[in-house]
């Protein structure tokens, strides 16, 4: 079993999220447990087409906070 972070927020009625780990698996669900099995579903699908994620996989993944002036 892997281990992925879903990052998650509320819009409206709905929790939306993704996992963090891998770009491009984003889901929703009514409830927080309905978004969890709907990512896991997400990302199964995504992994079905190997070619989709896998070469960039294992690629380090940095982030940086800036300041945007308004």
């Amino acid at each position: 079993m892997r281990q992925f972070t879903l990052e998650y927020w509320k819009d409206d009625d709905w929790y939306v999220g993704r996992l963090k780990e891998v770009p491009g698996v984003f889901s929703q669900g009514e409830t927080l447990e309905e978004l969890e099995e709907s990512v896991k579903d997400a990302y199964r699908l995504m992994m079905e087409d190997d070619t989709a994620i896998l070469p960039n996989m294992h690629a380090p993944v940095y982030q940086k906070e800036i300041g945007v002036d308004i």
